[in-house]
């Protein structure tokens, strides 16, 4: 932390409201302030609670800051993050303002600057992270000093189902009561859900003085994409802004990190972040960003809350976000020194099902699961905007605006279509094979595609067969893609993905209702070349299902797991979901004594019963690591008595491999770390090998 060389001292009246400008001008050097900014400013002054909702860069943290200066005692900041802390107070000591913070990475001194502060009066920011508010004693130490307001930054990680939720922001109001002091709680994204969700948790349901400013922020461009080799789009993007600061988000840790390699490959200055690194790791990214130009990010949602960079020019998104709140809150972080900035974000058919997934496997109750599809269908219908995508992102929020001129659509107005009748066909595709298969099947119906799956089911006989012979596979693929968009169409968890359409498609089946699509989306949906694997990545779910089913079994036998199965047939059921055990009878390798022995507990990972796979399998079943995890218990295996096969059992529990698959370290110091030194030296290179090659 800096010294101050100047302190700007405690009055013992609160200055006239007219002396504010003298303040801002003074003590923070602006000549002026900020739209909206200066009735919160003054209200805050006065001691009343407040709630105030403020886009991301329009100027939050004055309205605490410059209240700490009018006020007596000493204001009392709740912060997420440590990172976010120290930037403010260094900012704070830099203009001589007292401040400090209590954290888990101050120095000796710098914990005994804020006590001297603090016992001489002197101090007028006191910055604390929330998790400190589970401890008895530090109540006892506040209420030993004149703490004389609360100020709550990002008071949306109250909410219990939001994305940035901090359980021990819940104790806020209970140190509120506690102290008998004012409260302002301050955020850049708060839904009217979220808002009473921070009125009963942090106010105790009274209403504090709330101030609603705009959402927008006209700096910066909005854009997206359809995914279509992905990595090559965004190492384009990169490249037309090389030596700008950015930030590529990604939904997973792997793919931070690959795509900071080809980042730097490609002559960027680039470094990767998520949760699964070593917090010194995570430490020195966050350094590197607050003091290098021109470098970028790439990273989870781990990276950003609380990131106060001014210059940072774009953003981008290689996967869709989880919500609409979620990618105005990540977009938020480019351009907050108000120059242009640009936002790019890339989707797919995949990003939705993915999203949809995460939603009905979470562990909220229906209600809040049917508001998070709500909100994830808001970022759909964003991503398939028909007009102005700022007007579109501002309606969500309950502001009306003009075409804004300044995004992808207003620089390029899109043609569209009634989709109606192509929308009708899917939906009878979907109906008429019972709601039990996905996109791929589907379309090969439409089609008229007789492959080996569609006439062992003898749905060449169907009515839809070969209906939509007008669109190509690809066109298809773009139209199912914008059905999801517009929630007519759902992937079944139950079923491994098998399309079920919604009750709000029923109008448009009906014919009582049109629904128009997007012409450029189905002119350029074009195929991503993609890594070849097994089975398409339709299957994937339920054949990473099925091994762990042949895993578990064999381990239970005792046997090697091809004794069981091996992944021909495997595969094969995959492929084909046979849904009888006489289906099952016509799997190639499935004889009479395996149907006998193994038949039921394989139908049943297929149709959706409940199995006894590992619950730590059962757990990662469906998702990006599955496929990891049992690639590593493979290779576990091959190594379970040394590579000799002479050497003591040796082997990992399925909670490490889980941990192994998630985190995908990247070398032996980091596996060490999670496996311990006998193990890393038993499957260390395996592993790595394993995670290297999964990219």
């Amino acid at each position: 932390m800096l010294t101050p060389k100047k302190t700007y001292q405690q009055q013992d009246t609160y200055p006239p409201m007219s002396d504010l400008s003298d303040l801002l001008r003074n003590v923070f050097g602006f000549d002026g302030f900020r739209s909206g900014q200066q009735e919160i400013v003054e209200t805050v002054i006065r001691g009343d609670n407040v709630l105030a909702i403020m886009p991301t860069g329009g100027g939050k943290s004055l309205c605490f800051q410059l209240p700490a200066l009018a006020r007596q005692g000493v204001v009392l900041v709740i912060s997420p993050l440590i990172a976010l802390m120290r930037d403010q107070v260094r900012g704070l000591q830099s203009v001589g303002v007292v401040a400090g913070a209590l954290t888990s990475a101050n120095t000796d001194a710098e914990t005994q600057y804020v006590y001297d502060g603090l016992e001489n009066g002197s101090l007028k920011l006191l910055y604390l992270a929330p998790e400190r508010l589970g401890s008895s004693s530090t109540f006892a130490l506040l209420r030993r000093y004149n703490i004389s307001m609360i100020a709550v930054d990002e008071a949306h990680c109250v909410s219990q189902w939001g994305h940035d939720f901090r359980p021990d922001y819940l104790k806020i109001g209970e140190l509120r009561r506690t102290l008998g002091v004012p409260l302002s709680a301050f955020t850049a994204t708060a839904d009217a859900e979220t808002r009473d969700e921070i009125v009963e948790r942090l106010f105790d349901g009274v209403p504090p003085v709330t101030f609603l400013r705009g959402f927008d922020r006209p700096n910066i461009h909005l854009a997206f994409a359809i995914k279509d080799n992905p990595r090559k789009q965004i190492l384009e993007f990169a490249d037309a802004r090389k030596g700008q600061s950015g930030i590529v988000y990604c939904a997973t840790r792997a793919k931070t990190e690959s795509l900071a390699k080809a980042l730097e490959d490609s002559g960027h200055n680039a470094c990767f972040y998520h949760g699964g690194m070593d917090p010194d790791d995570r430490r020195h990214v966050e350094a590197r960003f607050a003091k290098e130009d021109g470098l970028i990010v790439v990273a989870t949602v781990a990276f950003g809350m609380g990131v106060d960079k001014p210059d940072i020019r774009w953003v981008a998104h290689a996967d869709l976000p989880k919500s609409i709140e979620a990618y105005y809150q990540e977009i938020g972080r480019a351009g907050r020194d108000g120059a242009p900035a640009e936002t790019f974000t890339l989707y797919g058919a995949e990003d939705i099902r993915l999203r949809r997934t995460q939603i009905d496997e979470g562990l909220a109750p229906a209600d809040r699961r049917m508001a998070d599809h709500g909100r994830l269908n808001a970022l759909l219908g964003l991503s398939e905007a028909l007009e102005c995508r700022r007007k579109t992102l501002l309606a969500y929020f309950g502001e009306t605006t003009e075409a804004c001129g300044k995004c992808d659509l207003c620089d390029a107005p899109v043609e569209t279509f009634d989709g109606t009748q192509n929308v009708r066909m899917a939906l009878s595709a979907i109906l008429r094979t019972q709601e039990s298969f996905g996109a791929g099947h589907l379309i090969d119906i439409l089609t008229g595609k007789a492959t080996d799956k569609v006439r062992a089911r003898g749905h060449e006989d169907l009515p839809t067969f070969g209906v939509g012979r007008a669109l190509s596979t690809h066109q298809w693929n773009a139209v199912f893609r914008q059905m999801m968009g517009h929630d007519l169409i759902r992937p079944d968890r139950e079923r491994h993905g098998a399309l079920r359409m919604t009750d709000a498609a029923l109008p448009i089946l009906r014919d009582e209702q049109k629904i128009t699509l997007r012409m450029d989306s189905i002119r350029s949906a074009r195929q991503t070349p993609k890594v070849k694997t097994l089975v398409s990545d339709e299957d994937a779910p339920l054949l990473s299902a099925l091994k762990a089913k042949r895993r578990a079994l064999a381990e239970a036998a005792d046997v090697p797991a091809y004794i069981v199965f091996n992944d021909k047939t495997l595969i094969e059921m995959a492929q084909e979901r046979p849904q009888t055990l006489d289906d099952m009878a016509r799997i190639s390798g499935v004889g009479a004594k395996k149907l006998a022995t193994y038949g039921a507990e394989f139908l049943s990972v297929i149709t959706g019963a409940a199995d006894r796979v590992h619950p730590t399998r059962r757990k990662i079943a469906g998702r990006s690591e599955a496929s990891l995890y049992d690639q590593l218990l493979e290779a576990q295996a091959d190594l379970a008595r040394g590579r000799d096969g002479t050497e003591k059992p040796l082997s990992c529990s399925a909670s490490l491999l889980a941990k192994v698959a998630q985190m995908r370290p990247r070398d032996h110091r980091a596996l060490e770390r999670i496996l311990g030194e006998r193990r890393a030296e038993r499957f260390g290179q395996a592993f790595l090998d394993v995670v290297s090659q999964a990219g």
